[in-house]
Protein backbone atom coordinates (compact mmCIF):
# COMPACT_ATOMS: atom_id res chain seq x y z
CA UNK A 1 0.00 0.00 0.00
CA UNK A 2 1.53 3.23 -0.83
CA UNK A 3 2.41 5.93 1.72
CA UNK A 4 1.12 9.27 2.13
CA UNK A 5 4.29 11.59 2.02
CA UNK A 6 4.28 15.39 3.31
CA UNK A 7 6.89 17.19 1.30
CA UNK A 8 7.99 20.70 2.07
CA UNK A 9 8.46 23.12 -0.49
CA UNK A 10 8.32 27.18 -1.23
CA UNK A 11 9.82 29.09 -4.14
CA UNK A 12 13.64 28.36 -5.06
CA UNK A 13 13.77 24.95 -4.77
CA UNK A 14 15.56 22.78 -6.86
CA UNK A 15 13.52 22.07 -9.39
CA UNK A 16 14.74 18.51 -10.48
CA UNK A 17 15.57 17.27 -6.66
CA UNK A 18 11.51 17.75 -6.65
CA UNK A 19 10.42 16.69 -10.04
CA UNK A 20 12.31 13.39 -10.56
CA UNK A 21 12.10 12.21 -6.55
CA UNK A 22 8.24 13.01 -6.58
CA UNK A 23 7.73 11.37 -9.94
CA UNK A 24 9.66 8.40 -8.78
CA UNK A 25 7.70 7.98 -5.91
CA UNK A 26 4.13 8.39 -7.65
CA UNK A 27 5.13 6.03 -9.95
CA UNK A 28 5.23 3.51 -7.46
CA UNK A 29 2.01 4.45 -6.10
CA UNK A 30 2.72 6.62 -3.09
CA UNK A 31 0.71 9.76 -2.17
CA UNK A 32 3.12 13.04 -2.63
CA UNK A 33 1.07 15.70 -1.09
CA UNK A 34 2.62 19.60 -1.39
CA UNK A 35 2.59 21.63 1.75
CA UNK A 36 3.88 25.59 2.19
CA UNK A 37 2.63 28.58 3.67
CA UNK A 38 -0.85 28.66 2.33
CA UNK A 39 -3.18 26.24 0.12
CA UNK A 40 -3.74 26.56 -3.36
CA UNK A 41 -0.55 28.88 -3.92
CA UNK A 42 2.05 27.77 -7.25
CA UNK A 43 5.99 28.03 -5.93
CA UNK A 44 8.46 27.89 -8.90
CA UNK A 45 11.61 26.38 -8.82
CA UNK A 46 14.94 28.33 -8.82
CA UNK A 47 16.05 27.06 -12.55
CA UNK A 48 12.00 28.04 -13.70
CA UNK A 49 11.96 24.57 -14.96
CA UNK A 50 8.92 23.27 -12.85
CA UNK A 51 6.06 25.33 -11.01
CA UNK A 52 4.61 23.00 -8.13
CA UNK A 53 0.85 23.71 -7.08
CA UNK A 54 0.13 23.78 -3.18
CA UNK A 55 -2.08 20.70 -1.93
CA UNK A 56 -1.98 22.18 1.73
CA UNK A 57 -1.45 25.45 3.85
CA UNK A 58 0.79 24.49 7.25
CA UNK A 59 -1.40 25.48 9.68
CA UNK A 60 -4.05 22.73 8.13
CA UNK A 61 -1.81 19.64 8.39
CA UNK A 62 -1.00 17.73 10.85
CA UNK A 63 1.79 15.67 10.91
CA UNK A 64 0.39 12.41 12.51
CA UNK A 65 -1.41 11.99 8.97
CA UNK A 66 1.44 11.49 6.89
CA UNK A 67 4.05 8.43 6.67
CA UNK A 68 6.92 10.02 5.34
CA UNK A 69 8.74 13.11 4.98
CA UNK A 70 10.17 14.62 1.82
CA UNK A 71 12.41 18.12 1.74
CA UNK A 72 13.59 18.48 -2.08
CA UNK A 73 16.98 21.17 -1.93
CA UNK A 74 17.57 24.57 -3.25
CA UNK A 75 16.86 27.55 -1.24
CA UNK A 76 13.70 26.10 -0.58
CA UNK A 77 14.99 24.30 3.11
CA UNK A 78 16.76 27.44 4.08
CA UNK A 79 13.40 29.76 3.82
CA UNK A 80 11.55 27.02 5.28
CA UNK A 81 13.12 26.83 8.64
CA UNK A 82 13.50 30.35 9.32
CA UNK A 83 9.04 29.40 10.25
CA UNK A 84 9.23 27.27 13.73
CA UNK A 85 5.93 25.75 12.18
CA UNK A 86 7.96 23.81 9.32
CA UNK A 87 10.98 23.09 12.04
CA UNK A 88 8.53 21.70 14.39
CA UNK A 89 6.61 19.50 11.35
CA UNK A 90 9.53 18.01 10.28
CA UNK A 91 11.09 17.85 14.20
CA UNK A 92 7.98 15.54 14.43
CA UNK A 93 9.08 13.09 11.42
CA UNK A 94 12.45 12.50 13.26
CA UNK A 95 11.43 12.03 16.71
CA UNK A 96 8.56 9.33 15.52
CA UNK A 97 11.46 7.35 13.48
CA UNK A 98 9.09 7.50 10.41
CA UNK A 99 11.06 7.75 6.79
CA UNK A 100 12.71 11.47 5.81
CA UNK A 101 13.95 11.77 2.38
CA UNK A 102 15.72 14.46 1.98
CA UNK A 103 19.08 15.87 -0.43
CA UNK A 104 21.46 18.77 -1.41
CA UNK A 105 19.96 21.87 0.93
CA UNK A 106 17.23 19.93 2.59
CA UNK A 107 18.79 18.88 5.45
CA UNK A 108 19.50 22.66 6.79
CA UNK A 109 15.66 22.04 7.92
CA UNK A 110 16.66 18.87 10.31
CA UNK A 111 19.85 21.06 11.53
CA UNK A 112 17.53 23.69 12.60
CA UNK A 113 15.01 21.16 13.89
CA UNK A 114 18.02 19.54 16.18
CA UNK A 115 17.32 16.41 14.89
CA UNK A 116 20.92 15.49 13.17
CA UNK A 117 22.53 14.49 16.38
CA UNK A 118 23.50 11.13 16.67
CA UNK A 119 22.65 10.34 12.94
CA UNK A 120 24.81 10.02 9.58
CA UNK A 121 24.00 11.63 6.74
CA UNK A 122 25.28 13.56 3.64
CA UNK A 123 24.35 16.88 2.40
CA UNK A 124 25.39 19.70 -0.24
CA UNK A 125 29.35 20.51 0.19
CA UNK A 126 28.72 23.84 1.69
CA UNK A 127 26.75 22.52 4.45
CA UNK A 128 28.50 19.64 5.97
CA UNK A 129 29.93 21.82 8.89
CA UNK A 130 26.77 22.86 9.90
CA UNK A 131 25.25 19.55 9.79
CA UNK A 132 28.77 18.23 11.68
CA UNK A 133 28.06 20.98 14.73
CA UNK A 134 24.17 19.35 14.72
CA UNK A 135 26.07 16.50 15.54
CA UNK A 136 25.82 14.60 12.54
CA UNK A 137 28.27 12.09 11.06
CA UNK A 138 28.35 13.55 7.72
CA UNK A 139 29.92 11.42 4.86
CA UNK A 140 30.85 12.18 1.11
CA UNK A 141 29.29 9.72 -0.49
CA UNK A 142 26.14 9.67 -3.34
CA UNK A 143 23.57 8.13 -0.90
CA UNK A 144 23.22 7.63 2.75
CA UNK A 145 20.85 5.82 5.08
CA UNK A 146 20.24 5.66 8.30
CA UNK A 147 18.31 3.22 10.85
CA UNK A 148 16.16 3.02 7.85
CA UNK A 149 14.76 5.93 8.44
CA UNK A 150 16.80 8.48 6.89
CA UNK A 151 18.02 8.84 3.43
CA UNK A 152 20.48 12.02 2.17
CA UNK A 153 22.11 12.64 -1.22
CA UNK A 154 24.40 14.95 -1.90
CA UNK A 155 23.23 17.04 -5.15
CA UNK A 156 21.63 16.22 -8.49
CA UNK A 157 23.68 13.84 -9.95
CA UNK A 158 22.67 11.33 -7.11
CA UNK A 159 19.18 11.64 -7.78
CA UNK A 160 19.38 7.82 -9.19
CA UNK A 161 20.84 6.13 -5.82
CA UNK A 162 18.82 8.62 -3.64
CA UNK A 163 15.42 7.39 -5.48
CA UNK A 164 16.50 3.49 -5.13
CA UNK A 165 17.64 3.97 -1.59
CA UNK A 166 14.56 6.48 -0.45
CA UNK A 167 11.75 4.02 -2.73
CA UNK A 168 13.48 1.14 -0.89
CA UNK A 169 12.59 3.21 2.39
CA UNK A 170 9.28 3.66 1.41
CA UNK A 171 8.35 0.43 0.80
Amino acid sequence: MGKKIATVITDMFEDVEYTDPAKAFQDAGHEVITIEKEKGTKVTGKNNEAEVNIDEGIDNVDPQDFDALFIPGGFSPDMLRADDRFVEFAKHFMDEKKPVVTLCHGPQLLITAKALEGRTATGFKSIRVDMEYAGADVKDEEVVVCQDQLVTSRRPDDLPAFKKEALNVLN
